[in-house]
């Protein structure tokens, strides 16, 4: 399974890979990699096969699941259509509270003590998708932990979801990606020095002159 979503998010170009011509995040990091899963929501086959594989995480690693909880925005659709194949009550978290009405941060129902499982669609550094598992939290929910699309594997990310006692699974990886963009032409095998240097430490801009 993480191969053949590797293949499809390369396919239709959610992810791009450019060690040559590299992207700039938001944070000012120079990334050699662009991910934009929702575009997985316009392909019919891949999106059965991402949501289907999301339900399968969730069945195998969480499943005391009581109810899914979709990030805003990106995990909001994934959350909706795997709680329909699961059967399972969902909602999602806001970025933040509103600020008129009830001033909800949390839309859908939540009781204290429900075993809840959050959706992403992509997890770096881990850093807004765990401002979720704090929210959930706080309103007494039990977070058995996260499902995504996609993850950059970053160490950053491994050591945050630890601290916040939190695991999480995801249907493929930047390691998987890169070996799969390999061998279907999609980069060439000279390009590999670079992708390797930039996820050990994707602030060091020297993996750009390897």
């Amino acid at each position: 399974m993480e191969k053949q979503i590797a293949k499809d998010l390369l396919d239709i170009q959610a992810v791009f890979l450019k060690p040559n011509d590299p992207f700039t995040w938001a944070s000012g990091i120079k990334s050699p990699i662009y991910c934009d899963n929702r575009l997985t929501l316009s392909y019919p086959k891949v999106r059965r096969d991402v949501e289907q594989g999301l339900a399968k995480l969730v069945k195998d690693n969480y499943p005391e699941c009581e109810c899914l909880m979709g990030t805003a925005t990106a995990g909001i659709a994934h959350a909706a259509l795997v709680g329909d194949i699961l059967d399972l009550p969902m909602g999602y978290v806001r970025g933040g509270a509103k600020n008129h009405g009830r001033n909800n941060r949390i839309e859908g129902l939540v009781k204290p003590g429900m075993k809840v499982v959050v959706v992403e669609d992509l997890i770096s550094t881990g850093g807004s998708s765990l401002e979720c598992v704090d929210a959930l939290r706080e309103a007494g929910c039990e977070v058995l932990g996260m499902v995504a699309i996609f993850t950059y594997g970053l160490p950053k990310a491994t050591v945050n979801f630890e601290a916040k006692d939190c695991t999480f699974h995801t249907l493929t990886n930047y390691d998987t990606l890169v070996g799969v963009a390999v061998e279907n032409d999609y980069i060439q095998n000279d390009d590999l020095e670079k992708l390797k240097a930039w996820k050990k430490d994707p602030s060091d801009e020297s993996w750009m002159q390897k």
